[in-house]
């Protein structure tokens, strides 16, 4: 099934600095049009390869050129060739020939057959995402769950009120009605609790006014939802989070407005109106599109000029009312991306997608917009649009698929049956199918997270401590954008019983009261592993090099020029491991977590034994593969 050759010998390339001769301090590559860009190849002797070629697909035409030896090392060499960037988006892969091998790598890896382009490394002259992204650890909050400071008083109709310690309601239409009342000044009460834990910024489920509480039915994007303090509640949290370094990102639904909108009730009401066209109607004023067939969140229609100036396209737009002062959002999380402006055979996704980006980049060029996709993302993130999408195909799911609880019974986000325990290298390939198709800036870009406010509790589907901490590490040692959902830390939702996990009751109010229930040992962790990827460049920018695949044991090895970081990660009882310290490059390290230090004698380093989910991360010195200058 997997037909590439073993990790430590295979041929290696990805688009990290370690691999791309990028601007010093450059996250990634970005090309102008006409320029040339140096490219590396790492070759072990043991593979068998004496050329190498550069293949790139330049106006649709492949052209080859030949690379050049620059390092001859005791067990490994070093190719370069520079790609001239014809296009936008600049393809290219290797061909590798030897006595005994060939074939082509891409970022499949190293593979003896032809394979289609789709898997071609990528350069890409767009605008780059913000480059504060590439070095975030986001922490998402769903405000009624937060906490409360008494913002308002004054309860809507529809609410059905509840006690901070109240059980959550699980199922509808309680769990949409039921509020708890937290609010944004409470978010800002808990400013401290944010900085130990050392995260970069925020992600706000929406801030609109709605009759639900999870608010993606939005009744006005004219102003914040009273409840949760209004206008000025979100103008100060903005507020005090940048004076404190900390970055903040909105919720804005491009697919729909819920039902009660005034938009909606125009365009159901009068034909002629202005707002007429801004939905899909069947047959006004009752049938019409909605998401998923939900009737109280009708479906836009982005063929409408004005609906796009009134909600994204330009500075009078809702993208942009909450961009500007006095809220000066650092981006915006897009619900239901993946289906926004699509409906049939009409597909403005692309154009809406450039229309945004041009609103925000009028801002400034540090806006980090962020897609909702919940399935394959990969032709929506080739460079000139998302900055990146919450990944649940390429990290979520084969997650979960490694380490949940055999015993629980787990799904996620839409398909019916469970998910299904993998194998180590199962897992390795189904994360590499997805990234292999993304150019890197879409990679470390990208939202990688155990769980979200749409999912179940990341404590729950471990079911124990010790799987729990594994993804924990996985998470914040992985290429991408960590997001943790507000009280992962704190092991919230471990003691859930098994009928709340399986639907909102993932959604229980943080325990600010409750102390004796937090995971001391869980939130010291989460601290240490956010410091150790704020003080390495190799877990922010680093490239990804799968170094062991066993059924129950991943190894792998993030390399920057600054420096590297090994990551050993099991979920059952393995044996010790012993790999080639002079094909890896792999000196003794340091450990950055509470174990014994990495063994490097003679030319072999050997990974401890474990008796059971264990997670290791050793810091090795920077520098490049050792050898001759060619």
């Amino acid at each position: 099934m997997h037909d590439r050759l073993d990790a430590p010998h295979a041929p290696h390339h990805d688009g990290s600095p370690a691999s791309v001769r990028t601007p010093a301090g450059a996250v990634v590559a970005t090309p102008a049009l006409g320029q040339h860009t140096a490219v590396r190849v790492e070759v072990p002797h043991s593979a068998g390869i004496e050329t190498v070629t550069l293949r790139t697909v330049e106006d649709g035409e492949p052209v080859y050129a030949p690379a050049t030896r620059v390092v001859r090392g005791p067990a490994v060499d070093v190719y370069e060739a520079h790609v001239r960037q014809v296009n936008p988006v600049q393809r290219y892969r290797f061909e590798l020939h030897g006595p005994a091998r060939s074939g082509w790598l891409t970022q499949l890896g190293m593979v003896e057959h032809d394979v289609p382009d789709t898997w071609d490394f990528a350069l890409v002259s767009h605008p780059p995402p913000p480059a504060w992204a590439a070095d975030a650890v986001l922490y998402q909050i769903f405000p009624d769950r937060f906490a409360r400071a008494g913002a308002s008083q004054r309860w809507p109709d529809w609410a059905e009120p509840a006690a901070w310690d109240d059980p959550v309601a699980t199922r509808a239409p309680s769990s949409m009605r039921q509020v708890y009342g937290g609010d944004l000044p409470g978010i800002a009460a808990h400013l401290d609790h944010l900085l130990e834990l050392g995260v970069s910024g925020v992600y706000l489920t929406p801030f609109f006014p709605s009759v639900h509480n999870h608010r993606y039915n939005a009744a006005s994007f004219d102003a914040v939802d009273e409840l949760l303090g209004g206008d000025a509640a979100l103008a100060e949290l903005a507020r005090v989070l940048h004076d404190r370094g900390l970055r903040l990102i909105g919720d804005l639904t491009l697919n729909h407005s819920g039902s009660t909108h005034p938009w909606f009730l125009a365009a159901q009401a009068d034909p002629g109106a202005d707002e007429a066209g801004f939905y899909h109607f069947i047959e006004r004023p009752d049938r019409y599109h909605a998401w998923r067939d939900a009737p109280s969140l009708p479906k836009f229609d982005h063929r409408d000029p004005e609906l796009r100036r009134r909600l994204y396209e330009g500075p009078d737009s809702v993208a942009a009312r909450y961009l500007d002062a006095p809220f000066h959002l650092d981006g915006w999380r897009i619900d239901a991306a993946n289906m926004a402006a699509r409906l049939g055979e009409v597909d403005r996704s692309s154009a809406m997608q450039q229309a945004l980006l041009a609103t925000m980049r009028s801002f400034g060029d540090d806006r980090y917009l962020l897609a909702e996709h919940c399935h394959d993302a990969t032709a929506d993130l080739q460079g000139d649009g998302w900055h990146g999408t919450m990944d649940y195909t390429g990290f979520t799911r084969p997650v979960w698929t490694w380490l949940k609880d055999p015993q629980r019974e787990a799904r996620l986000l839409g398909p019916p049956a469970p998910i299904v325990r993998r194998d180590g290298a199962t897992t390795a390939w189904t994360m590499d199918l997805v990234r292999g198709q993304l150019p890197w800036r879409s990679v470390v870009h990208g939202m990688n997270l155990l769980g979200s406010h749409d999912t179940l509790r990341w404590a729950w589907v471990a079911g124990d401590r010790a799987r729990r901490h594994v993804g924990l590490v996985w998470l914040l040692t992985f290429p991408g954008v960590p997001s943790l959902f507000y009280g992962d830390e704190l092991g919230l939702g471990a003691d859930l019983d098994p009928g709340a996990a399986a639907d909102t009751g993932t959604r229980q109010p943080m325990p600010w009261d409750r102390t004796e229930s937090w995971d001391r040992a869980t939130l010291a962790l989460v601290r240490r592993l956010i410091a150790l990827r704020r003080r390495c460049p190799a877990l922010r920018r680093g490239g990804l090099r799968w170094i062991h695949l066993g059924a129950d044991q991943l190894v792998y090895l993030r390399r920057h020029p600054e420096g590297r970081v090994l990551v050993q990660l099991t979920r059952a009882a393995v044996g010790r491991v012993t790999l080639d310290a002079g094909l890896l490059d792999l000196p003794a390290g340091r450990a950055a977590l509470d174990h014994d230090d990495l063994e490097v004698t003679a030319g072999r380093a050997v990974l401890p034994a474990a008796e059971g989910p264990v997670a290791r991360v050793w810091e090795l010195a920077p520098g490049e593969l050792a050898g001759i200058t060619a």
